[in-house]
């Protein structure tokens, strides 16, 4: 018999899984690069982008895919249902494809009341439609009661890549501009605060939104070089690994981070840094100079860029980090989590 082979790397893993391997943070990188990688490395995920681009016949095709373990399954502003159809539409657009198929899979907890998995269906329905996809075809298993918190969904999707477009970390230069199309954080506030019960004057809700129209605005600027929505992780997070990919330095600048006083004011009180906190309807772009002017122009006559601005550049200073220029004019740099700041967020 044949002995299994454990690649090198995955030695250093620890014993067992742990919370923080889910974070998109430190951890995550680490089982990816050591497990994962290891073992299924082929040229399309080797780009660690959130879709894969693979040949196709008359054209390009980008493939995505996404489980969705959000608790609790409902929150302000959404559920899981249209979180798991708008998580997988952006991580297509985002790599600019054209979404044209999903497929979904649940896995139900036994005792789960019927009218909320009704409830969620039609959430499913109805961001399938604004987002021009349909859903051709999923499983459905069903678990014991305590096993899955009421459902988890998967979905996978499929999208065309118009002639043209060739986005992605391996395009960035030193003096392209980064630009941020919102105010970020209000996903998982808004999960923290129905998780946890919590009492708050104002109610935040979160901002889980298809981003087709905006990528669509933009997507025939010639100088647009990659783009990523900020989700697990949030915004530092996804600056990290852009800034890992590209092997430059991302700054942005604190100042004009666009943050909603009542989720920095929560995430104050709960001493969570709001830049690592997840968002489910956000775009950061990376654009040449010369055309970010313009980007963020059309990307405010849409609904769901009406706060785009430009956040910062690329520097060839601090290779491979990201970092932020603080209001006092210091420059920190924005490192991956090591430790988990809130599970179970999309």
């Amino acid at each position: 018999m044949e002995e299994r082979r454990t690649p090198p790397r995955a030695h250093t893993l620890p014993e067992t899984i742990q919370l923080a391997h889910g974070t998109g943070g430190r951890l995550t990188h680490q089982l990816i690069e050591q497990l994962f990688l290891e073992y299924f490395r082929n040229p399309y995920l080797e780009g660690m982008n959130d879709q894969a681009i693979l040949p196709g016949e008359g054209g390009r095709l980008a493939m995505s895919t996404d489980a969705f373990v959000v608790k609790p399954y409902r929150f302000p502003g959404g559920n899981i249902g249209d979180l798991a159809v708008n998580g997988t539409v952006n991580d297509l657009v985002v790599g600019g494809a054209t979404p044209l198929y999903l497929s979904a899979s649940f896995i139900l907890e036994e005792g789960l009341p019927v009218r909320d998995l009704v409830e969620v269906v039609e959430s499913m329905a109805a961001a399938s439609a604004v987002a021009g996809v349909q859903v051709v075809t999923g499983d459905t298993k069903v678990v014991e009661r305590g096993s899955a918190d009421g459902l988890y969904i998967t979905t996978s999707g499929i999208g065309r890549i118009p002639e043209g477009i060739d986005w992605g970390p391996h395009r960035i230069r030193e003096g392209d501009v980064v630009i941020l199309s919102g105010s970020v954080g209000d996903h998982g506030a808004s999960v923290m605060i129905e998780r946890f019960e919590m009492e708050f004057d104002t109610q935040i809700e979160s901002d889980t939104a298809c981003l087709r129209d905006l990528v669509e605005a933009v997507r025939d600027v010639p100088g647009i070089r990659c783009m990523r929505d900020p989700t697990r992780g949030g915004l530092a997070t996804t600056l990290n690994e852009l800034s890992q990919s590209s092997g430059l330095n991302l700054r942005i600048r604190e100042r004009d981070v666009p943050i909603r006083d009542e989720v920095r004011g929560l995430c104050e009180a709960l001493g969570i840094d709001p830049l690592y906190v997840a968002n489910e309807g956000k775009l950061v772009c990376v654009v040449a100079p010369e055309e970010a002017e313009e980007v963020v122009r059309r990307m405010r006559r849409v609904k769901e860029g009406r706060e785009a601005r430009i956040i910062g550049e690329v520097t060839g200073e601090l290779p491979g980090l990201a970092s932020l220029e603080t209001l006092l004019g210091a420059v920190r740099v924005l490192d991956l989590l090591a430790v988990e700041q809130l599970p179970r967020i999309c």
